[in-house]
């Protein structure tokens, strides 16, 4: 269940049961998360926070885990002293801390069909079910489209856009569940929304870290080296992971929380995907935002590069295999600088 300062969170129409068990709760809560003017403080307060560059490989830099769109991580805060993700438009990114041990697990949630699911998994290395759990949703913003498009015969409907049905599948999840959460930061939907000069609606905050030591949660960006280790690869396999059954309504693991290691598992894709990467990247830059993003005005400007990145990869290891032999993880290992050494 969720909780706010103490106190169940209950929706805008009332009744604690109707709230916390009827299928529709989520957008009931969501409505009363973002009239309550604890929440408005509480996001105000993280935007305001001063964002944090996040290096690697510079002497003394804190020893972090990074979590790309559709990836999860479990850290332990005597092994890792910040865990984040960023790069989130329309993506929700999930906190949840164990108060007691300071065990830490982040998402990136990118579809409500793994939200349950993922959920669940940031849950099972967390520990003891009776200890406060702290919950932070940072994300997402009001992409809804203004497009008016027809249903069926004369009716017209408002298209939702990405991040509001996603973020009620969160709340929805997380408030039946019967542990209890509390809620700390809801820096999302139109909490976390600004205009750009021609109208268009950006997300205010796209990437955080959390201080494993002390719970604490900071706007951040990430360097380029910092969203290590295997970068392109684990970028590739958010989309392969979209036709392989395994994956289906679950976060892609990737890093080992007891032996502080990446374990990037298998992914394969078709061989005409190496075409298909080849005639994507003959598109204009403008071409590749509108196709491949769910919010084109509001992407970083490294998104057309990262893309070509990708495909440049998939050109030149048009069969998986090679990139996994035997069908076997690529397994990194963190070296005493910080860095991450490929192990096999």
């Amino acid at each position: 269940m969720l909780l706010l300062d103490g106190d169940l969170v209950l929706s805008s129409s009332g009744g604690a049961g109707a709230a916390s068990r009827t299928g529709g709760s989520g957008r009931e809560l969501v409505a009363a998360l973002l009239e309550s003017p604890r929440i408005r403080d509480a996001a105000d307060r993280l935007k305001a926070t001063p964002e944090r560059r996040i290096s690697a490989g510079q002497e003394g830099a804190p020893r972090h885990v990074y979590v790309f769109q559709r990836e999860y991580a479990t850290v332990d805060p005597a092994r890792v002293e910040l865990v984040g993700t960023d790069e989130a438009t329309t993506c929700i990114g999930v906190v949840i801390r164990n108060n007691k041990t300071g065990m830490t697990s982040v998402s990136h949630m990118d579809f409500p069909k793994i939200v349950e699911g993922g959920i669940k998994q940031m849950l099972e290395l967390l520990g003891d079910d009776n200890a406060p759990f702290d919950v932070h949703l940072i994300g997402g913003f009001a992409d809804a489209s203004t497009k008016v498009v027809r249903s069926s015969g004369k009716k017209h409907i408002k298209q939702e856009g990405y991040s509001y049905p996603l973020c009620c599948k969160i709340v929805e999840v997380l408030h039946k569940s019967q542990q209890q959460f509390h809620l700390r930061s809801f820096c999302v939907l139109e909490n976390n929304t600004k205009t750009d000069s021609f109208g268009n609606a950006l997300p205010i905050i796209g990437g955080f870290v959390v201080e494993t030591s002390s719970g604490v949660v900071i706007p951040a960006t990430f360097d380029l080296d910092s969203r290590c280790p295997d970068e392109v690869v684990r970028r590739i396999r958010v989309s392969v992971s979209s036709y392989d059954p395994t994956w289906q309504g679950r976060l892609l693991e990737t890093y080992d929380t007891q032996c502080d290691v990446f374990q990037i598992a298998p992914a394969c894709w078709m061989p005409d995907w190496a075409d298909i990467a080849s005639s994507l990247d003959q598109l204009s830059d403008s071409e590749v935002l509108l196709q491949c993003s769910t919010s084109p005005a509001a992407e970083p400007p490294h998104f057309v590069e990262n893309e070509r990145r990708i495909w440049k990869y998939l050109i030149n290891n048009p069969d998986w295999e090679e990139t996994f032999p035997k069908h076997r993880p690529r397994v990194f290992h963190r070296t005493s600088d910080g860095s991450w050494s490929r192990y096999s």
